[in-house]
């Protein structure tokens, strides 16, 4: 079953073109990886898919519905969780208070109600151990693991993440995906943006390529890093 569908999905900001009529879709329990060179239109996407921006043209469907013209929040309220590349949590919250903020606001749960699912949460991405410490205080790993928790948190049906890999050692890499493989095996859909391809490919069933707002092909990893195309927008030379 479809989950999400973008038909044509166009924007542009004056004169420059950052998303040129975007179709694809996820299914139930998908995860499509997304990958491109700096610039290509990636995190813009999200943007459209969550409706942080609004698409000039086209249709977003999530769930059999139109969300295309539907605020963030409704978006959130409607299955979508998302992460973004530099984690911005309540510093001054404890790491808990942070996922109960997103129960109570994301899932429309009371605070009680939330209370099960927030260390649930904790324990599944490593992080009940600083449960009581402020999130001002995590080192990059532990931020990124609670902005991976509070995306989970709002109960989300697909899960967008924006390079959540970046910066992190190997070993943290790993742990990390090892965590995203267990979420997406719960059967949440995974939309994932990275540069860190051996993590990406480790979780994702295919592959969308973007460069200049525009697809460049869809599929199975393996045909897609095959692609004479891909390589020279990766290695930016004619093959």
């Amino acid at each position: 079953m479809t989950l999400l569908q973008l038909d044509g999905v166009s924007k542009r900001f004056g004169a420059l073109t950052v998303a040129e009529a975007i179709s694809f879709s996820v299914g139930e329990g998908e995860a499509l990886g997304i990958i491109g060179p700096n610039g290509a239109g990636k995190s813009t996407l999200f943007n459209l898919i969550n409706g942080t921006i609004a698409a000039d043209s086209g249709t977003v469907r999530f769930a059999g519905t139109d969300v295309t013209r539907t605020p963030p929040m409704a978006r959130c309220l409607a299955g979508m969780g998302r992460t973004f590349q530099i984690p911005q949590p309540f510093e001054k919250l404890t790491v808990f208070e942070n996922l109960l903020v997103a129960g109570s606001f994301g899932a429309r749960r009371s605070e009680a109600d939330a209370y099960d699912r927030c260390a649930e949460i904790l324990h599944d991405t490593g992080l009940i151990d600083k449960a009581n410490v402020p999130a001002g205080g995590l080192t990059l790993l532990q931020r990124k693991r609670l902005e991976l928790a509070r995306a989970l948190a709002t109960e989300p049906r697909l899960l967008l993440l924006d390079e959540i890999a970046g910066g992190l050692t190997e070993g943290e890499c790993l742990s990390l995906v090892a965590t995203i493989r267990a979420i997406h095996v719960k059967g949440v859909a995974v939309i994932w943006i990275e540069h860190v391809l051996h993590a990406l490919t480790s979780v994702v069933e295919r592959l969308l390529v973007l460069n200049f707002g525009r697809v460049i092909g869809i599929g199975a990893p393996a045909e897609i890093m095959a692609s004479r195309e891909v390589k020279e927008i990766y290695l930016g030379i004619e093959i």
